[in-house]
């Protein structure tokens, strides 16, 4: 793996995986240098995000780093959204609200 860049960001779906994604897996990311690691836990609609700390360790992330600026919240919003619409009208929610943030006071 060495041989070829690493990726700045690496997300893993957890449909039953929660606890591995979270424990082993965070670990292993980390060892490798990952900048930022998401799970995503599909049964709680919720993704639990990390960014590795200048000490090798992950850290909870309320934004990502790597996709500057992108609040968590929102991934989380557009997962809730898929409970009652589609794929297709979530998708298109989510790229409504990163086209046309809400203004900050």
């Amino acid at each position: 793996m060495r041989r070829h860049r690493l990726p700045d960001l690496v997300g893993e779906i957890a449909d039953t995986t929660l606890s591995l994604d979270l424990d082993e897996q965070k670990q292993l990311y980390a060892s490798l240098g990952i900048s930022e690691y998401w799970v995503v836990d599909m049964k709680g609609r919720r993704i639990f995000a990390f960014s590795l700390t200048p000490l090798g360790h992950y850290e909870a992330i309320a934004q990502s780093q790597v996709l500057t600026g992108l609040p968590i919240a929102l991934l989380e919003q557009t997962l809730e959204r898929l409970n009652t619409e589609t794929n297709t009208a979530a998708a298109n929610w989510l790229i409504q609200q990163l086209q046309n943030p809400p203004e900050h006071a």
